[in-house]
């Protein structure tokens, strides 16, 4: 049973659809908060109605002696803010922000985001990836990942997929039968072989 219920990790419901790959004047941002500080930056920017992304799991944590269920961010650390000069100031003046980069490829960011947000709603336990190693392209043909892309990495005889967000040089991994995936074409721009 969790500790609290989850919170949205999306504001707006369409900000990885739709809404994160328009140029109406707003770009994406990464935050990076003070520590233990998403969840609380995420509630201030939503009361704010501002554009954001915290990606959350669900992971077994020891409370008062006994498991129990948490929320907690995939990416410690990290908010994705989308949003002009005027929503960056809003989440500046929370106070719970380190500091804030201006994403190059906002279209790559939330290409990279939505992909890790469809490794969530799979609800496969994830891996965090902080090391990413260059690897053979490939696409799922089935299942519930159906057309996600990622790298193939291999860990003791177990094949996992890995989304990366390549601007953090971080991901996450899932594991995933060897039939299940074939070789794709790698994006440009994308690094590795």
């Amino acid at each position: 049973m969790p500790i609290l219920p989850p919170e949205p990790a999306v504001y707006p419901v369409n900000l990885l659809d739709d809404l994160g790959r328009t140029t109406s004047g707003r770009r994406w941002w990464i935050v990076y908060t003070k520590s233990r500080q998403e969840k609380a930056l995420a509630r201030a920017l939503r009361a704010q109605e501002v554009a954001h992304y915290l990606p959350l799991v669900a992971r077994s944590v020891s409370g008062r002696g006994r498991p129990v269920c948490a929320f907690v961010p995939v990416f410690p650390c990290y908010v994705f803010v989308y949003g002009d000069h005027r929503d960056r100031e809003l989440s500046l003046k929370t106070n719970r922000v380190c500091s804030v980069l201006p994403v190059p490829d906002g279209d790559a960011l939330c290409s990279d985001l939505a992909r890790v947000q469809t490794l969530i709603d799979c609800g496969e336990p994830l891996t965090v990836e902080t090391r990413l190693a260059p690897g053979e392209w490939v696409r799922v043909r089935k299942g519930p990942l159906e057309g996600i892309e990622g790298t193939i990495l291999q860990r003791k005889r177990r094949t996992f997929l890995v989304v990366a967000v390549r601007m953090l040089q971080q991901g996450v991994s899932v594991e995933v039968e060897d039939r299940l995936v074939e070789p794709a074409t790698r994006p440009p721009g994308m690094p590795g072989k």
